[in-house]
């Protein structure tokens, strides 16, 4: 008897072990939302078996680096526009989309105008440095009638794209995280809306003009080549493109971050 109890001891202190056990699962992210959104998933992904750990980076350099490098297991944090301009720019071929969660409609900020038209002649505009958000930027400020581009649908567009510029406007590329500190320095930036919700600043309701629904720059979920068929990267996947994570998406953020699914 006292045999048996020992194996039924030992099975049933076996299975326990294995239903808490977890996959971990390592994912980097900018603070806001994507951070956020992925705190508000973690309970949800323990009850499924995976540990998910939140690394939060304030650059978009970063995470792509350390997932590229195989040191993270994905990034949650940019859209496929900028994927592809960083995997030009470095030797990245496991980098992979997995899933689209929302859309940051980009937006343009001004700390001494209220309205467009009355930003003046030779006005300094900020716009990220980043390639595919420069570009993002361009865009944007075309369809405002600001400026004419080369070519209206190039997303990799640069200041040596523009053709016309007949209000003289100064375009300065900066680092897009410094963007909000800059802002009472230049007389318009374009923000992205990550780091403008770190600033207190909303899209909705404190920009001069923001991108429409059509935006192509859905935040994806990344994954490495290797581990993109992960069950623990499939659940990630699941639940960041759930109701749930819909409703928590338009509760909080109130148009600011707009659910891509």
């Amino acid at each position: 008897m006292r045999f048996k109890f020992a194996l039924l001891f030992a099975a049933s202190f076996g299975l326990a072990q294995s239903a808490v056990a977890a996959d971990k699962l390592t994912i980097a992210a900018t603070p806001v939302p994507h951070a956020e959104i992925l705190e508000f998933v973690r309970p949800q992904l323990a009850k499924q078996g995976v540990d998910l750990q939140v690394k939060v980076f304030t650059d978009y350099v970063q995470p792509a680096v350390q997932v590229n490098e195989k040191r993270l297991d994905g990034n949650f944090f940019l859209h496929q526009p900028y994927l592809d301009e960083f995997k030009k720019g470095h030797k990245n071929d496991i980098e992979v989309p997995v899933a689209k969660v929302h859309v940051e409609p980009f937006a343009a900020y001004s700390s001494k105008y209220k309205k467009l038209a009355d930003l003046p002649n030779g006005a300094t505009i900020a716009i990220p440095n980043d390639p595919s958000n420069s570009g993002r930027a361009l865009l944007l400020l075309e369809r405002q009638g600001l400026l004419k581009l080369k070519d209206s649908k190039n997303i990799s567009a640069t200041k040596k794209d523009i053709v016309s510029n007949p209000k003289d406007f100064k375009i300065r590329e900066l680092e897009a995280a410094t963007l909000p500190r800059v802002l009472n320095q230049v007389d318009l930036a374009l923000i992205n809306t990550n780091y403008a919700l770190e600033a207190k600043l909303n899209p909705v309701k404190d920009s001069l003009f923001i991108e429409d629904g059509n935006s192509p720059y859905a935040n994806l979920l990344v994954a490495r080549d290797d581990n993109k068929e992960s069950a623990a990267i499939k659940k990630l996947a699941a639940v960041l493109t759930s109701p749930e994570v819909k409703k928590f998406i338009e509760e909080k953020y109130k148009g600011a971050v707009v659910p891509a699914f």
